[in-house]
């Protein structure tokens, strides 16, 4: 049972005024595929040190399965940490590299040999073996650093931001590889990673950070479909969701001229200061006539099958950049307004002050 159960954890450093990390309380099941994501300094890296025995657990517990680590050294936790910066030996080859945990740990050679066999052919580094780090590329360089983690069967993997130093390409690729990876061994991941992008392709279930504390946990889908709070919902999503300032209006929100629809449960919520959150997608375009709100278009970015206007509506109360999907193939240029609108289905309606979702 490989399970991993954050019981009221707090990480405080010593001079600080609050902890980095903040009676943190999450269960991930015997197999899955965690992301911890948020900004910088939210407690993602510090929370995933405190698994690995990196970080002292200044309050609170933490589980694998049945077993209290709280207090335990990392050798003996049975966990493999995946860096980012993949922390190789530049004097041995990659065969070496894989097998030193093992050699460490007294695994006789022929064993060791075996599992290196294993992890090289699962990773695609059997042409590689004898190379030193230097004479690889970065994508490959990962690979070898997450073969060195396969090959001492732990109870628990570990990445802190393991694809940051790739570019683009490749990171999209190797995401995919890991998480193939990951569903095939079946071992219980914990990942971090400040790209909601690649936290919502890549996890089981996401778990969100602000501040030290967990906003919220949930599929990719229904982060996405239902945030928790106002910040979940400005941050998951890319691009962002639009969140405009408005005032309940009989039912509705209204934003300056322009009336919003919501559904019931957030008309029945709603009071004096109210944030409607529109994904980009969830916008239909309209004619002047029908009174939706207006868009001056100021970008336009083509993405071959769709495009993203960024414009403003010069409403009261809105952002300075209102963003809509659109068909590419309609063709709108930079200083036209374009008018919108969206049905109650999808609006999201949180109390401004509070940042609590009100909509259903």
């Amino acid at each position: 049972m490989a399970s991993v159960t954050y019981q009221d954890a707090e990480r405080l450093f010593p001079g600080a005024d609050s902890p980095a990390v903040d009676n943190l309380n999450l269960e991930i099941g015997d197999g899955e595929f965690m992301v911890l994501v948020g900004p910088s300094g939210c407690g993602k890296s510090t929370s995933l040190r405190m698994l690995a025995g990196l970080e002292e657990v200044t309050n609170g517990k933490i589980f694998i399965g049945d077993r209290d680590i709280t207090n335990l050294p990392p050798k003996d936790r049975d966990i493999a940490m995946v860096f980012q910066n993949y922390a190789l030996y530049p004097h041995m080859s990659v065969a070496d590299n894989m097998a030193f945990s093992l050699k460490m740990a007294k695994v006789d050679k022929d064993e060791r040999n075996k599992r290196v066999a294993e992890a090289a052919k699962l990773l695609d580094l059997e042409a590689y073996l004898e190379r030193k780090p230097k004479a690889l590329s970065g994508g490959q360089r990962q690979r070898v650093a997450m073969g060195r983690a396969i090959v001492r069967h732990p109870q628990v993997f570990c990445m802190d931001e393991p694809l940051s130093n790739l570019d683009a390409k490749l990171r999209v690729s190797t995401r995919t590889q890991i998480a193939a990876l990951q569903s095939r061994l079946g071992i219980t991941t914990v990942y971090v990673t400040h790209d909601q992008v690649e936290a919502m392709t890549m996890g089981d279930r996401v778990a969100v950070m602000k501040d030290g504390i967990l906003q919220q946990v949930d599929t990719p889908l229904n982060l996405y479909d239902s945030p928790k709070n106002l910040f979940v919902a400005g941050f998951i999503g890319s691009p962002a969701m639009n969140l405009i300032q408005a005032k309940p209006a009989e039912g509705a929100a209204k934003i300056g001229e322009y009336t919003v629809p919501v559904d019931r449960t957030a008309s029945s919520k709603m009071q004096d200061e109210i944030t409607v959150g529109v994904r980009p997608e969830s916008w239909r375009l309209v004619n002047e006539e029908d009174g939706g709100l207006p868009v001056k278009v100021t970008v336009v970015e083509e993405l071959g099958a769709d495009a993203f206007v960024y414009g403003t509506s010069g409403v009261e109360g809105t952002p300075s950049d209102i963003i809509v999907r659109i068909d590419a193939r309609r063709n709108h240029k930079k200083g036209e307004t374009i008018y919108v609108t969206t049905d109650p289905d999808h609006v999201h309606v949180f109390a401004t002050q509070s940042g609590e979702r009100l909509s259903q």
